[in-house]
């Protein structure tokens, strides 16, 4: 386990602002002694609780043709048949996977292949659960095409606390099978658009693990 790239910046700052505060109030009111103990526990918990949500578990890199995998940890809310409209302008079976601000947020390819297509979306920040945040909410898009030709459609999408999404690649980047391609901060949403004989392999409601969760096979 070690700390997200994404956070260390931020945790350095926070750990500096809860020492100085803590400090202060040390300082200045050295009597308090139910108050300093109280700041000091909430400062903690906080500081942990923000800590968490950068961890960055290992994950290997798998090479499983034909398997998909889940690109990131959090909690399967749609499973349907939909028309993907953006770029591959056909029907598809969409799984898409809440993450809250307690899961881990990296996000990781699902499949090995090659970027054939990424762009990025500003938008609104409607909850992550909400139908129109897939194509409302400020959003990436890419298309994954595989050795075989085989083209999966993965979506980061922004939620109403997660304003930042950071992304690691563009077109004709190769991508290896649970390798690390992004991240979004505080609670966001997945999408994946799969072939229409895709087998599911997961249910609704149930949780995941980025990387190491399969969630459907290829035909």
């Amino acid at each position: 386990m070690s700390i997200h790239r994404e956070g260390r910046s931020l945790l350095f700052w926070l750990l500096l602002i809860l020492s100085a505060g803590n400090y202060a109030l040390y300082y200045y009111f050295p009597s308090q002694e139910l108050l300093l103990n109280l700041v000091l526990l909430i400062s903690v918990v906080f500081y942990l609780i923000v800590l968490q949500f950068f961890r960055n578990p290992f994950v290997p890199i798998r090479q499983d043709d034909g398997m998909i995998y889940a690109p990131a940890d959090g909690k399967v809310v749609v499973i349907e048949e939909t028309v993907e409209d953006e770029y591959l302008k056909e029907k598809r079976k969409q799984i898409s996977i809440f993450m809250s601000p307690f899961n881990v947020h990296v996000n990781r390819s699902p499949m090995a292949g090659v970027v054939e297509y990424f762009k990025y979306h500003p938008g609104k920040y409607l909850v992550a659960w909400h139908p129109k945040s897939s194509f409302e909410n400020e959003r990436t898009t890419m298309v994954i095409k595989g050795t075989d030709g085989t083209k999966v459609l993965v979506r980061q999408i922004a939620g109403a606390l997660a304003r930042r999404i950071k992304w690691y690649v563009s077109e004709s980047t190769p991508l290896q099978q649970c390798g690390e391609f992004g991240f979004i901060k505080f609670g966001s949403r997945v999408d994946v658009f799969l072939p229409l004989d895709a087998e599911v392999l997961v249910n609704m409601d149930q949780k995941t693990k980025g990387g190491k969760t399969p969630i459907a096979r290829l035909k």
